[in-house]
């Protein structure tokens, strides 16, 4: 059965790989890098900075940095657990894969991106759903999902893998904030 499972997310892939065309190649390739969104970042760290405290604001970028550095050493433990190659360094893939000039890590499962921008996607959201910060909101969530996706139209990672992150960034998310909800923003108040 789990064989039948990988062949049907390696089918996947190439389907999803194979849409892609030349002209889009740019795109997705700034999508997937993570300074294009540094605009964005800063508009975040401008909103915390309007809507909390010095206090408050210290113990939030605080946590984002933990739960960034958590989820991203968490994900790597996994990799080098499961040791599963990456689409990009699967030979059997290379001429099934449409060729895109991309940087590629040995090991994918699962992937960094997708449950780094999936954690903090979470965290933020619920930090901001009390504001009301409804276009905030839902541009975390298409730049979660864009983000992702990328991972797999570039080839550097199974559907499964993005999904496997997903998941475990949307857990370390939302126990993130429960933990800064609980411990740090009640008692600063």
């Amino acid at each position: 059965m789990l064989e039948s499972f990988l062949k049907f997310d390696r089918d996947l892939l190439i389907y999803l790989n194979n849409l892609g065309s030349d002209n889009w190649d740019p795109v997705w390739l700034l999508l997937t890098d993570k300074l294009a969104y540094l605009p964005f970042f800063v508009l975040i760290i401008y909103f915390l900075f309007k809507n909390f405290s010095t206090k408050e604001l210290l113990f939030i970028l605080l946590s984002i940095a933990l739960l960034i550095l958590f989820t991203d050493q968490f994900t790597n433990f996994i990799k080098d657990s499961f040791q599963r190659l990456r689409p990009c360094r699967d030979d059997s893939l290379n001429f099934l894969l449409r060729s895109i000039n991309v940087r590629c890590g040995k090991f994918g499962f699962f992937s960094a991106h997708a449950a780094n921008s999936m954690a903090l996607s979470v965290f933020l959201y619920k930090l901001f759903y009390d504001f009301n910060f409804k276009i905030l909101n839902y541009f975390l969530i298409c730049w979660v999902l864009l983000f992702s996706y990328s991972r797999i139209y570039l080839g550097v990672h199974f559907p499964l893998d993005v999904i496997f992150g997903l998941f475990f960034g949307l857990v370390f998310g939302y126990c993130a904030y429960k933990l800064l909800n609980k411990f740090i923003l009640f008692r600063t108040k």
